[in-house]
């Protein structure tokens, strides 16, 4: 107890000596270190270069490569603001993120049923998902998978965490998230990355079958929240659009498996079309589609 404590200190220690660099400095280090990265590590420049051609015939070589490049740029963008976090006011949020469908929020919550937002490691997601108590009317219950280094894991919690949001260990996450929608809160969930065939189903993702989580589609099929899709996209001045999109019709028949597959997949291509219109705001050198669909689960 005592040792995480300390460690609690001094990931707050560090978040707040960075904090103290200008961000125009930040970035320019951050990006520049991504940019690094992107030429040394070749295994994961493939990795982007493969997907981004599978998921753009029609592009050229130098578009992909621009694409891709654009992927570490924002990741470095991502990890210089990451420092500016817990030091975000709703006043500061105010002077450079403009929301788009507050009013759909108002809307979902008259439901009384809770709401379930989604959306995707797209733009800078960190910063999304902070400001989400300040904008959503309340934090959020969200998934959290530790990382395996304590320190860096540790930065990670309290940059996530000190707007208030709650966040839960994935093995118990469903019981929590199910509790939070009985007593009318918001749950959020990212559906964008591959999961493994015990965890999840195949929808078409870019035109390829994806193993995609089946959590979104169950808690809506049984808790009747509404579903409201939730992005955050950079503009080319560097400020921000928090977009939630209208409710999500779901699908309910008497078949679960068909409904919750036929949400899944309705869920997706929502996040599908906003990467389309983004490509190098997306998380393109995660290996989306690694677990194979085989014959026995078509």
């Amino acid at each position: 107890m005592q040792e995480n404590k300390e460690q609690d200190i001094l990931a707050a220690r560090i978040v707040r000596c960075i904090n103290r660099i200008p961000l125009s400095l930040r970035k320019g280090f951050f990006v520049g270190l991504w940019y690094l990265f992107y030429y040394v590590s070749q295994r994961y420049r493939f990795i982007a270069f493969y997907n981004l051609t599978r998921a753009f015939p029609d592009k050229s070589v130098d578009e992909i490569k621009k694409i891709a490049k654009g992927v570490y740029r924002n990741l470095g963008i991502v990890t210089a603001e990451m420092f500016d976090l817990p030091f975000l006011t709703a006043e500061k949020l105010a002077r450079f993120i403009t929301i788009e469908g507050a009013e759909n929020i108002q809307q979902a919550r008259k439901k009384e049923k809770g709401v379930l937002f989604f959306g995707a490691h797209f733009s800078n997601w960190e910063l999304m998902a902070y400001c989400a108590p300040h904008y959503f009317l309340g934090p959020l219950t969200a998934v959290y998978r530790p990382l395996d280094h304590p320190l860096l894991d540790r930065i990670i919690r309290y940059l996530r965490s000190e707007s208030g949001n709650i966040l839960v260990p994935k093995r118990r996450a469903m019981v929590q998230m199910f509790r939070s929608l009985s007593q009318k809160g918001a749950v959020a969930l990212f559906i964008d990355q591959n999961m493994s065939l015990k965890e999840g189903i195949f929808v078409e993702f870019f035109g390829r079958p994806a193993c995609t989580t089946d959590s979104l589609a169950v808690m809506a099929l049984n808790s009747e929240a509404p579903v409201l899709p939730c992005f955050i996209v950079r503009k080319s001045d560097g400020s921000y659009r928090l977009i939630v999109n209208e409710e999500v019709e779901i699908s309910r028949t008497d078949d679960m498996d068909i409904d919750v597959k036929v949400n899944t997949q309705r869920f997706t291509k929502i996040i599908e079309g906003m990467i389309r219109q983004y490509p190098d705001q997306w998380l393109w050198i995660h290996q989306r589609w690694k677990t194979v669909l085989n014959q026995s689960h078509a």
